[in-house]
């Protein structure tokens, strides 16, 4: 069954095959969605037009969500080769790596106004950009993590621009409730993306979350992809401004002792 026949999905954020935002976008076409694509850089452009052709040859249009010019020549190029918008995805997010390991506190005032611009204002600016593109009943989703209200270590000012980002989806689905515009965060479970090994330490996280997370595993972009079809699908007609994790369960986790084997207590 096909739950997005005749829906248009822009995804955003697309760097190369293994990134989360093309998990989504494959689920998005295997559910009958027409996709569209934006990049930012030359250097992403080839491998983001080739994931294009395997999911309908839709449009694939720069974008840098820093610049207002850019988002408008996007929402213009956009408008002119694909249409209205059912669907957005923002899988965007950027710091610098120096500030994803250390202390918190020697984060620079630079370097803090560039992660939040890039990681949360973007999605303020592509739904201003966007706005009239919008179908009544479209649904907006945004990409999100644990350390946004938990410590994590090493991931540092993205948390903070994650925090950001989740109480930007809030106050958006507020502000376009009154279209049956439904916003959403979708908080995946750590997968291994160019982005994710800029964090320090991250293949520890890897390590961990199949010991202590309730289905004992880490999850995949396609798990991820499954629940953004949901979100994206009239099944989920009166769900906006939440956070829905798709993480094996590890957000419920309190106090897990590094010596507690669950495996060998249940058989006691």
């Amino acid at each position: 069954m096909k739950l997005l026949e005749g829906k248009r999905a822009l995804v955003t954020g697309v760097a190369n095959r293994w990134s989360i935002a093309t998990g989504i976008a494959r689920k998005l076409h295997e559910h009958g969605a027409s996709i569209a694509l934006t990049y930012q850089g030359e250097r992403v452009r080839d491998e983001v037009e080739k994931l294009a052709a395997e999911l309908g040859k839709g449009p694939v249009i720069e974008c840098d969500v820093s610049n207002g010019a850019s988002l408008t020549a996007m929402r213009d190029e956009l408008a002119d080769k694909f249409g209205p918008l059912d669907v957005l995805v923002h899988c965007i997010a950027f710091a610098n790596k120096e500030d994803l390991a250390g202390k918190v506190f020697d984060t620079s005032r630079a370097g803090y106004a560039l992660a939040l611009d890039v990681s949360a204002y973007s999605l303020i600016a592509l739904v201003s950009a966007l706005r009239d593109s919008f179908l009544d009943g479209a649904s907006i989703m945004a990409l999100t993590y644990l350390g946004s209200t938990q410590v994590v270590p090493n991931y540092n000012l993205m948390g903070i621009a994650k925090a950001a980002l989740e109480a930007t989806v809030r106050y958006i689905a507020f502000d376009l409730g009154d279209r049956n515009i439904r916003v959403n965060a979708i908080s995946a479970g750590p997968i291994k993306t160019a982005s994710s090994r800029q964090v320090g330490g991250f293949s520890r996280i890897l390590d961990v979350v199949p010991k202590v997370a309730p289905l004992r595993r880490n999850v995949t972009a396609e798990d991820v992809g499954n629940v953004a079809v949901f979100l994206a699908s009239d099944l989920a007609s009166a769900v906006t401004a939440d956070v829905h994790f798709v993480d094996a369960g590890y957000h419920a986790m309190g106090m897990y002792p590094p010596s507690f084997d669950c495996a060998q207590d249940d058989k006691k």
